[in-house]
């Protein structure tokens, strides 16, 4: 799943840029989040995730809901560490072995909590500010696979909301978002 890290955070550059155009109290497809509550997200898990693939952070164990504030160049400061997690966990020996995220779990699953990331809250901000994400469709059926082996496990921690039922003949990307529990109909 490494080779898929930099196409999936590819499709954040026009998203972020629209996010700096739009007010940030706009509606997000995140029961209860405006748009600077997802971007504070972005801010405060994207290097977070990149220390702790890169073993040097631990991870905040407690509060899945920390987020950063949208000061400054808050967009550059999300982009730098985006290419930051990009480099991290690119690198094939990132998925390797064991990481601390609170407590001691395999790399690869932590690695396809960054793909999923990736995706699904670059749909997020893409349905918050107007902008349809393009991902190719290798990047969408990993980011499919590492979501569904997570979903159980994030309904319990309450991370993801109970599935949402899709059509037949759904996309890819709408039951990706779908496993995690959002609402496909969903328009910000």
């Amino acid at each position: 799943m490494h080779r898929h890290i930099a196409a999936a955070a590819a499709a954040h550059l026009p998203l972020v840029a629209a996010a700096s155009r739009v007010p940030s109290s706009r509606p997000t497809p995140c029961a209860g989040w405006d748009l600077a509550d997802l971007t504070g997200h972005l801010l405060h898990w994207t290097p977070v995730l990149a220390d702790v693939g890169r073993r040097t952070g631990t991870g905040p164990a407690t509060d899945p809901d920390a987020a950063a504030p949208m000061t400054g160049d808050w967009p550059a400061r999300l982009d730098a560490a985006r290419d930051d997690l990009v480099t991290v966990w690119s690198d094939p020996a990132t998925w390797e072995g064991t990481v601390t995220m609170g407590e001691r779990l395999p790399a690869a699953v932590i690695g396809g909590m960054v793909l999923g990331e990736l995706v699904v809250h670059g749909w997020d901000l893409g349905r918050a500010v107007g902008v349809e994400p393009v991902w190719p469709d290798d990047v969408l059926e990993a980011t499919l696979a590492a979501v569904s082996a997570m979903a159980e496990q994030g309904r319990g921690m309450g991370v993801f909301a109970p599935a949402v039922v899709t059509a037949p003949g759904a996309t890819t990307i709408e039951r990706i978002v779908a496993t995690t529990g959002r609402d496909l109909a969903t328009r910000c």
